[in-house]
């Protein structure tokens, strides 16, 4: 494939088309079934699934057979369903989604999560990049290739709609799809990250996450503080002392043995590669407040922590009032949302059944205690490389950025990689995507590096060309 007629293809559409199509998507607050039950009423799923398939049946005129159709099962998420016919041998299966995790605080002046900023190369908005961007770089790649005559794999393209809340409807329609997704021998997934903006970073492995609530009761109603303290034990204490169970408070390590797996002598190596590369740039990526430090010193450390170890965040809080509603009560109960990240090829159930002893048994002052949440979902470790996809790897950097391809685990979670993983124990993963430095999926100003995007659209185009040249 000419690298450099694609790559003025590729940056052709997505100047024209895709940054203005991401634009208008940024602005539906299309958010993901866990933080809007209501999301069928409120129509704003659908709006972004009439954006994408707009653009794209437009796209799949010039791919003589191609299909698109919007499955619907009952009760769940549409999906979205491409399929692309193919000269070459074998099959490919694309994956990204396009719901959306909620607001969040804390965006800069003039941005906000429905508010498409495009600002020295960067789209700022939810959604943009963590994944709107999937489904219209899945298609660019292929149309480059068209654009050049080359032959591809028959291609099938899922982008499902509820991912960011663990992916629940996605195993019903890859069950329903089955006959039609057939068996891949390549999987890509666009829904990841990259260490940094300036070579293609192939994602190693995924973690788990364990999700519950932990609810400590005391009261059946608050008490004035001045009656009920030193009577009363606070539920935020006993909270206190319960997580202090599970996780050491002095160091952030986790305590029970079902949360560890042991990381592989391929990944230590990876990761000792990618610390090389990166350098301060591991924690130099946080947006750490005063003079806040890292959780260790040794930059291997800090990756091996962020993928191959348990590590537990307090994402929520219930029970307590904002600070300048705080009256003089001891409040009835607490409830504190818990997220725990797994290590890749720790088992969910085994964790899930180990932390709900640890906090249930036998609680301080005898209070109601219950931790409760859905079935954890399990990680991902990538198969090893075939020969031909390693080589296609470092082409397809090394044509789109000037550097060799590199390695790295991702500390997020993306349920369908563990999914397909058991189900096609034979394909091969690319799982890529544009999450790097200061990116901020799910959080405020999240933005989508539009030069990488491009670059890796390009990446995917070579690969597909690769991978047809192999199955010849």
């Amino acid at each position: 494939m000419d690298s450099q007629k694609a790559a003025r293809f590729i940056n052709g559409l997505w100047d024209s088309e895709i940054i203005p199509a991401l634009t208008d998507y940024i602005a539906i607050p299309c958010k993901s079934p866990a933080f809007d039950p209501q999301w069928e009423s409120h129509g704003h799923m659908e709006k972004a699934i009439g954006l994408m398939t707009g653009w794209a049946q437009e796209k799949l005129k010039s791919l003589p057979g191609a299909t698109l159709e919007v499955v619907r099962l009952a009760g769940r998420t549409p999906l979205i369903l491409i399929e692309i016919p193919g000269k070459a041998d074998g099959s490919i299966l694309m994956y990204g989604h396009l719901d959306k995790q909620p607001e969040m605080k804390g965006w800069d002046d003039g941005t906000g999560p429905w508010i498409a900023l495009l600002k020295d190369q960067k789209l700022y908005g939810r959604g943009g990049a963590d994944d709107g961007y999937a489904i219209f770089a899945a298609l660019s790649a292929l149309l480059a290739l068209k654009d050049q005559g080359r032959d591809h794999a028959r291609a099938v393209i899922l982008i499902e709609a509820s991912e960011e809340s663990g992916s629940p409807d996605l195993p019903a329609y890859v069950e329903h799809l089955s006959p039609r997704i057939g068996t891949p021998n390549l999987v890509v997934c666009l829904d990841s990250g990259c260490g940094n903006y300036g070579q293609l970073w192939l994602t190693t492995s995924l973690r788990g996450n364990l999700i519950g609530e932990l609810t400590v009761k005391v009261l059946t109603e608050g008490v004035h503080s001045g009656m009920a303290s030193g009577i009363v034990p606070s539920s935020f204490r006993i909270a206190r002392r319960l997580l202090s169970r599970i996780e050491d408070e002095n160091s952030g390590e986790m305590k029970l043995e079902a949360l560890f797996a042991q990381v592989p002598p391929e990944r230590l190596k990876q990761a000792q590669a990618a610390a090389d590369i990166l350098g301060g740039e591991v924690a130099g990526s946080m947006p750490f407040a005063g003079g806040t430090k890292a959780m260790a010193d040794s930059n291997v450390e800090l990756i091996l922590n962020r993928t191959w170890r348990p590590q537990l965040a307090v994402t929520g809080m219930d029970g307590y009032p904002a600070p300048e509603n705080g009256g003089n009560v001891l409040l009835p109960y607490s409830t504190l949302k818990l997220s725990l990240r797994l290590p890749p090829t720790c088992d969910g159930q085994k964790a899930t059944a180990a932390m709900k002893k640890a906090l249930e048994e036998n609680p301080p002052y005898n209070a109601e205690v219950t931790f409760n949440g859905p079935p954890a979902d399990n990680g991902w470790n990538a198969p090893a490389l075939a020969p031909w996809l390693a080589t296609a790897l470092d082409k397809a950097s090394l044509a789109a950025f000037g550097r060799s391809a590199a390695f790295l685990g991702e500390g997020g979670s993306i349920p369908f990689m563990a999914m397909l993983g058991a189900k096609f124990p034979g394909t091969q993963f690319v799982v890529t995507g544009v999450l790097g430095p200061h990116s901020n999926a799910h959080g405020p100003n999240e933005f989508l590096h539009i030069p990488m995007a491009k670059k890796i659209t390009a990446c995917i185009a070579s690969i597909l060309a690769d991978h047809a040249l192999e199955k010849a």
